[in-house]
């Protein structure tokens, strides 16, 4: 949700391999085992900020984040050597639109776009900025006009089945209280066509194991495609500011609606997360971070239609404070991580008497 974070990244280049075992099977039993909480120590970068967005182009591992006024890129030859690359400066809010949250760079065609959230209190509103290059010449900032024009953060954009996506989290109303996931279609990367409509609200039981105040919360949606073509919105749950904010998923069923919220499925738990009482049956706490969220998928291009096979595991980055810190306050103590996640096949999800079976996911740190 606000911006600082921390990076890791075991082996690349094992995680990248195009080949592997033959993709799975939602419908059939997964034999692939499962190692309770992680499979090894994580490897913290330094890099000390929130909300990781990185993306590959041929070779080159592209970052983008924020110092809470201002935005940076890094690039280099693996997302474990971004911490060591130069941070430079490609928007320097001239315009001076308050604080900067949450950056997330998307490749369309030749153009990058970087997405990012500015304003204080409820006047935090949705912004672009284009460029040809990834670290330099871009535009002046462009308010997004999203239906609605309430507070809005965390917002991408992704394409599935030949239509562009924009994906957000913001209020229903004025007030804060709930952050709710949105999506809406895109004519161009800057502008939105038709309404919102709501994907997802905070309203299991393992969202809202925070005191309200101050709200409940989804934020964070990343877009991917699983190996039988559906596509899932991963997205934080429960507050950014404490050791419950984790990571769960919502799939659409097959040829279904994005714009119908019934016709998403919302995993039964989190999926990454480090209290073990709110993980959905079957998926295992972290082991040495908390207050993990708010990820990315790293993905060639930033393309969701590049997302990964079955088999494999494939990189990851997200935002988590270590174990053995108590910072004050949490938001101070964020680092960003990277781990790897796989598919994982034959997963139910359940909303009342109502049941979806398919492809869910599985993180490492």
């Amino acid at each position: 949700m606000r911006a600082l974070k921390f990076l890791l990244m075991p082996a690349l280049a094992a995680t990248l391999q195009a080949c592997g075992p033959e993709p799975l099977s939602p419908e059939a039993p997964v034999s692939l085992p499962e190692a309770p909480g992680t499979s090894q120590q994580d490897v913290r970068l330094s890099i000390k900020n929130a909300d990781p967005s990185i993306l590959r182009v041929d070779s080159t591992y592209i970052s983008v984040e924020s110092d809470g006024a201002r935005l940076y890129v890094r690039m280099a030859s693996s997302v474990d050597a971004l911490a060591g690359a130069a941070r430079q400066q490609v928007w320097g809010n001239p315009q001076g639109l308050g604080e900067v949250w949450a950056p997330e760079l998307v490749r369309d065609g030749s153009t990058y776009v970087i997405y990012f959230a500015a304003g204080t209190g409820s006047g935090h509103r949705m912004y672009a900025i284009t460029s040809s290059s990834p670290n330099t010449g871009y535009s002046a900032a462009v308010r997004m006009a999203l239906p609605g024009d309430k507070w809005a953060i965390d917002g991408t954009a992704f394409t599935y089945r030949g239509q562009r996506w924009f994906v957000w989290s913001g209020w229903e109303g004025d007030t804060n209280g709930e952050q709710t996931l949105y999506i809406a279609r895109m004519a161009s990367p800057t502008t939105i066509t038709g309404g919102r409509y709501v994907i997802s609200q905070p309203r299991e039981w393992w969202e809202k194991v925070d005191v309200n105040p101050p709200t409940r919360v989804n934020e964070g949606p990343e877009a991917i495609i699983d190996p039988s073509g559906q596509l899932h919105v991963v997205y934080s749950a429960n507050g950014s500011w404490g050791t419950n904010y984790c990571m769960a998923d919502l799939r659409l069923r097959l040829d279904g609606d994005p714009t119908y919220v019934w016709d998403w499925f919302k995993s039964n738990g989190c999926l990454f997360g480090s209290r073990r009482d709110i993980m959905m049956s079957g998926w295992d706490p972290t082991l040495y971070t908390k207050g993990v969220g708010h990820h990315t998928f790293v993905l060639l291009n930033g393309d969701i239609n590049t997302s990964p096979p079955a088999g494999p595991r494939f990189p990851l980055s997200f935002h988590g404070v270590p174990n053995a810190d108590n910072p004050n306050p949490f938001w101070s103590g964020r680092y960003w991580y990277s781990g790897t996640f796989q598919w994982w096949g034959n997963v139910t999800y359940t909303r009342g008497s109502v049941s979806n079976t398919g492809w869910s996911l599985k993180f490492y740190e």
